[in-house]
């Protein structure tokens, strides 16, 4: 059984961070808080992820991929390491289909993947950049999601792409970072590279057997994200 939920609400929000009753955005201390007044209609559901998802701490200064290219970055991604994500309905099989689109000046993207139930679902919004950053630091607009920042710190558009995610708050952080590959590989080059690059930026990153002298050689801990598993059982339909 698939289920699908369209973003019906992405058409009515500016083209900006500051997207009127999602969040406000502090460009200078990139912190952002839910908008107060929008609280009480957000499902039990979203505010429990909310609220779980917080903890201490502040993002990290991340560098963003320079002279990004969206057309490139267009197509097919497996998530193969990921911090878990309350906010994903799906656990495993997780891959996206970005459409580039001229007129937007940004990704449809289609993300699917199975539950811990074992039910292929299918989630559809956009991912695009804003006036106030740089092209490859972009907006997550998702049905389910809160809007948030996709900061690609680092892909060379055929394997591999480390993506990072966080807002902070007076102390607190909802951190979540992503590696995507071009194959749906949990080892490779995707996961290696991205390794580097998370540590160099401070943050945690991707752990696997293959790259665990990596991690161990420049002292990082990468326990706080996990495998994506990509099983002969997948199907990929995004």
């Amino acid at each position: 059984m698939t289920t699908e939920v369209n973003d019906h609400s992405s058409a009515h929000r500016k083209r900006d961070i500051r997207a009127p009753g999602i969040l406000v955005w502090s460009t200078t201390e990139k912190s952002c808080l839910p908008h107060s007044s929008l609280l009480p209609s957000w499902p039990l559901s979203l505010l429990t992820a909310f609220q779980t998802s917080f903890v201490p701490g502040r993002c990290a200064k991340v560098a963003n991929q320079d002279k990004f290219d969206l057309r490139r970055y267009s197509g097919r991604w497996y998530q193969t390491q990921i911090i878990d994500n309350a906010y994903q309905p799906y656990t495993r099989c997780i891959h996206s289909n970005y459409d580039y689109s001229d007129s937007d000046y940004g990704f449809k993207v289609t993300t699917a993947g199975f539950s811990p139930n074992n039910e292929y679902l299918r989630l559809q919004g956009k991912i695009y950049p804003t006036k106030d950053f740089p092209a490859a630091h972009m907006l997550i607009d998702f049905p389910t999601v809160f809007a948030a920042p996709y900061e690609v710190i680092e892909t060379d558009y055929d394997s591999y792409s480390c993506v990072y995610s966080c807002i902070d708050w007076n102390g607190y952080k909802s951190e979540f970072g992503f590696v995507f590959s071009r194959t749906p590989q949990t080892s490779g080059p995707a996961n290696d590279k991205c390794a580097s690059v998370f540590r160099k930026n401070g943050t945690s990153g991707p752990a696997n057997d293959k790259c665990a002298s990596v991690f161990r050689k420049n002292g990082v801990d990468f326990s706080s994200f996990n495998e994506v598993a990509h099983t002969a059982e997948c199907v990929y339909r995004a």
